[in-house]
C-alpha cells in the first residue's frame, strides 16, 4: 500500500481544529492500515516527525432511504501527534507566495 492509498483525507471538525493548536492532527486512514504504516505515511507525505498514532474505529450505523434499511460504511480515524520540532501541517492546502 503506498501512502497516497493509505491516508485518504483530513477530518475537519471543530474538534480536530483546536487539537491542531497542540500539533494532533487527525485523518481518515484505511481499514487495513495499522499505527506503523499511518506513522511511515504520514512522515513521507507531509515531511514531518510523529511522536505518536492513537487510531479510532468508528461503528457502522443504521440508516433508512425510504423503506431501504442498510448501513453506513465504517471508517478509522488517525490521531497524530507531532514532535515540538516539526513543522505544521498545511491541511487546506493554502501556499502563501
Amino acid at each position: 500500500m503506498s501512502a497516497h492509498d493509505i491516508i485518504k483525507r483530513p477530518v475537519i471538525t471543530e474538534k480536530s481544529m483546536y487539537a491542531m493548536e497542540d500539533k494532533k492532527y487527525t485523518f481518515e486512514v484505511d481499514a487495513r492500515a495499522t499505527k506503523v504504516q499511518v506513522r511511515k505515511a504520514v512522515e513521507e507525505l507531509f515531511d514531518v516527525d510523529v511522536l505518536k498514532v492513537n487510531i479510532v474505529n468508528t461503528a457502522r450505523k443504521p440508516k433508512r432511504m425510504g423503506r431501504y434499511n442498510g448501513y453506513t460504511k465504517r471508517k478509522r480515524k488517525a490521531i497524530v501527534s507531532l514532535t515540538e520540532s516539526s513543522n505544521e501541517i498545511d491541511v487546506f492546502g493554502d501556499e502563501e507566495e
